[in-house]
Parts: structure tokens; C-alpha cells; sequence
């Protein structure tokens, strides 16, 4: 039987869970840089990058070179039994380039949630206080704690309960949709002031390990704070003495024009998590942070099987390597100039836009009704990324109405590729508000 995406699509039906959902019965045969070819030959603009994993691009050479060196002397031996030299250098790396000049510590493990949870395991023992803060519009995972941490219910919760104890939600900096009703900036950022008022009517600060925010709300919507937010935050919890923790899984890794989104806002969190294109492609994910809080965990208490597995570790380092020495964090600062240029000329033209936010090449649109009433235009938001599906964009959306587009393109997307793209997208955006 041929391998065409029909066929696939059969064999899938009969053998994968109902609950591992697709955007579409498309089944990949081969990708590079920012587009990929299905098994029924068609070619896709990736403006989706593996939901954010392939900044450097779909099968860098360097990171397939890489892992080809690697598998050829070790696929695995558990870094807790034998260690080996790739986890150290990774380590080192990272402890090199986040932010911070104080002195750092770095674990791994295999996936985003992964390194969340392992955070607030390392803060509830260096702080001996069991409380977490998070975020409205907030996404951290989808094991146990962090699928409580997540704001949204359906569908990463919804079914799913209990949840785990001790987590506690704020607001988040929604500037589109202030949750206090005030305008930026004669707010004064008042959203980040009620932190404080948040630990007398919600949960005391004396209570609470740590504060866990992404830099920019991924699955929120790119919802994205202004100037003084994090500054604000990252000091009330030094007040409170409360560990500050800037969830990078997705924001991270050049795909805001800097190696860590953070650095937009001159913050040096106490802890960072990471993964997604820190493996340009492969599963690894961790966690850096001040050694003294890195280091309270006794010998043990933090791993896995897997973690830091030396093929992904191998990837890592050489999609690093191609961040920092192929131009890639200057190609994002240009493309994310050159895509918010192009996404006003579309707000212009295209009243559905209702805003334009995020840093670098990680910016969103939020599509509504009316830019007056800000009604969300969830039905056309579906129906604008089916378009761009049928006609050969990958192009997500996300935010709590289901109302937001979002763009994680491969840095390395050539103009024509970007041009094409964007053609598919005024031409669906024109499609839907006919």
C-alpha cells in the first residue's frame, strides 16, 4: 500500500488515542529549513517551528551532524550510572550564556513540564515552603502540577482533576484586555503592584516557594508585558523572600531575537527552565539557576532515566552553537522587524486584527469582531487557519478564545518562503471576512 497521507491517516485512527489531537491528516516525509513535504508530495511554510522547537530549522546540519557523531559512540548509559562529557559541556553552556552574573548550576531532563516541575521541586526545597504562584492565560505543562499551573481548562484540564495543592493564579499583564480596567501606561503597571495585595486576600508570602511566568504568555495568547512588569515582580519577591522562576520553554533560545526572552526586561531570574529549541528538534529540557538554590536538593533527589540523554545533549550543544555563531539571533531581530512591519500593513487592511504584540519574530495577532468591542473572533480564527492549511501554510492559534495568531517560523525562513506565507495569509484573511 502506498504511504500517502490517506493511508497514514487510516493506520492512525486504528492504533493512536482519540486524546493525541492534529491540526490536520498530514503526515511529514521529509523537512528542511522552514517548510516541509508531506507524504502525498505537497510542500508547507512553516510558521509553527514543531510548536517552537526548530528555531535553527528543521534539520539543521549542524545539529544532524551532531547527532550522527554521537550515535556512533553512545546512544545511552544513564548519566546517574556512567557520566559522559556532553552533559557537563551543555551544563556549562548554559550556566555560560543565561542571564546572570552570580554563580549557576544546570540539570536536565526530557520535556518542558519536565523542567517546570523540577523547578518548583528544587524551590519547595531550597525555600522549605510549599505554595506556587502563577498566572492567568498561563501554560506550563500537562503532567499533574503542571496542568494545574495552566491557566487554560479546555482542553489541557478539563477532565483531568484533582489538581495538585498549593497553586495559586494571578492576573497577568493582558495590556489588550486589562483584567483591572486601566490603560497602559497611567496604570503604573498596577497589575504587577497586586502581587502585594495578593498575598493578604489569596496566599501569604510566607507560604510561597516561588513565582513561575513565561516572559511571554505561549499558549495564552503572546500575551506580553510591559517594560516595568517583571522588574516590578522579580522585586516584590526579593522583598518576600520568594524564588523567581521565568519559565523560557518556549520564549527561550533565540526566538525573541535574544538567547533568553528575559533580557528584554534586564532580568535575571533566580531559576530558568528550558527546552524546546534548545534541542533543535531532539527532547531535552532543563533547568539553570543560582547555585545555592540548584544545589539544596540532596544527591538523588533530582533525575530521571533519561535525562540529559547524550544524542540530545550532542543536538543541544550544536543548536547553541548555530544561535550564537551563524548569525541566527540578529536574523531573528530582523525578521521580527520585518514581520511586524508586514502585520501592520495587514491591520490596515484587515479591521479583524485587533492587535500586534510580542518581541522579535515571537508576535501574535489577535483577531476580533469589532475593534471597538473587542469580541473575539473565535469562529473566523478557526476558519483563517484551516485556509491557510488547505493552501500550504502551517499556521497556529491559540489564547484562551481561541482567537490568537501566533508565529514561531524557523529563524533560518528565506524572504521567499516569508513571502509566500504571508501571501497565504492576506489572501485567508480576506477569504474569512468576506
Amino acid at each position: 500500500m502506498p504511504q500517502t497521507n490517506a493511508a497514514l491517516f487510516e493506520r492512525r485512527k486504528k492504533a493512536v488515542a482519540k486524546g493525541v489531537s492534529n491540526i490536520g491528516p498530514i503526515f511529514v516525509d521529509h523537512a528542511e529549513g522552514a517548510a516541509f513535504v508531506d507524504m502525498d508530495g505537497r510542500e508547507f511554510i512553516d510558521f509553527a517551528g514543531g510548536i517552537g522547537v526548530v528555531n535553527v530549522g528543521h534539520c539543521n546540519t549542524k545539529v544532524v551532524d551532531a547527532i550522527k557523531e554521537q550515535a556512533d559512540k553512545l546512544l545511552h548509559s544513564c548519566f546517574h550510572i556512567a557520566m559522559y562529557e556532553g552533559y557537563v559541556a551543555l551544563a556549562e553552556k548554559l550556566v555560560e550564556i543565561s542571564p546572570g552574573d552570580f554563580e549557576k548550576r544546570a540539570a536536565f531532563f526530557n520535556s518542558g513540564a519536565e523542567a517546570v516541575e523540577n523547578a518548583v521541586k528544587i524551590s519547595r526545597c531550597a525555600s522549605g515552603k510549599p505554595g506556587v504562584v502563577v498566572f492567568e492565560n498561563s501554560f506550563h505543562g500537562r503532567t499533574l502540577l503542571t496542568m494545574t499551573m495552566t491557566s487554560k481548562v479546555k482542553p489541557y484540564k478539563f477532565n483531568f482533576g484533582p489538581y495538585a495543592p498549593e497553586v495559586y493564579r494571578m492576573i497577568s499583564a493582558y495590556c489588550y484586555r486589562c483584567p483591572l480596567g486601566k490603560e497602559y501606561p497611567a496604570c503604573e503597571c498596577a497589575c504587577a503592584d497586586k502581587l502585594k495585595d495578593f498575598f493578604i486576600s489569596n496566599a501569604a508570602a510566607e507560604n510561597i516557594a516561588c513565582l513561575i511566568a513565561e516572559p511571554i504568555l505561549g499558549e495564552g495568547g503572546f500575551i506580553t508585558p510591559p517594560p516595568e512588569y517583571f522588574p516590578k515582580l522579580q522585586q516584590i519577591c526579593k522583598d518576600n523572600d520568594i524564588i523567581f522562576v521565568a519559565d523560557e520553554v518556549q520564549a527561550g533560545m533565540g526566538r525573541t531575537g535574544t538567547m533568553f526572552a528575559m533580557e528584554h526586561w534586564g532580568v535575571a531570574a533566580d531559576l530558568t527552565t528550558v527546552a524546546k529549541s534548545m534541542g533543535g528538534g531532539m527532547p531535552i529540557s532543563g533547568v539553570v539557576g543560582r547555585a545555592d538554590i540548584m544545589d539544596a536538593p540532596h544527591p538523588g533527589g533530582l533525575g530521571g532515566t533519561y535525562g540529559g540523554n547524550p544524542v540530545s545533549c550532542a543536538a543541544s550543544l550544536a543548536a547553541i552553537d548555530a544561535l550564537q555563531n551563524d548569525g541566527l539571533l540578529d536574523r531573528a531581530k530582523e525578521l521580527g522587524a520585518d514581520l511586524r512591519s508586514r502585520f501592520e500593513a495587514l491591520q490596515k487592511k484587515h479591521p479583524i486584527i485587533g492587535d500586534i504584540r510580542g518581541k522579535g519574530p515571537m508576535l501574535a495577532l489577535e483577531m476580533v469582531e469589532d475593534p471597538t468591542t473587542k469580541e473575539p473572533a473565535t469562529a473566523k480564527t478557526k476558519a483563517l487557519t484551516a485556509y491557510c492549511l488547505e493552501h500550504g501554510l502551517i499556521l497556529l492559534s491559540c489564547g484562551n478564545y481561541g482567537n490568537v495568531i501566533r508565529t514561531l517560523m524557523p529563524l533560518v525562513i528565506t524572504e521567499e518562503q516569508l513571502d509566500k506565507g504571508m501571501a497565504i495569509l492576506d489572501a485567508g484573511l480576506t477569504a474569512v471576512c468576506a
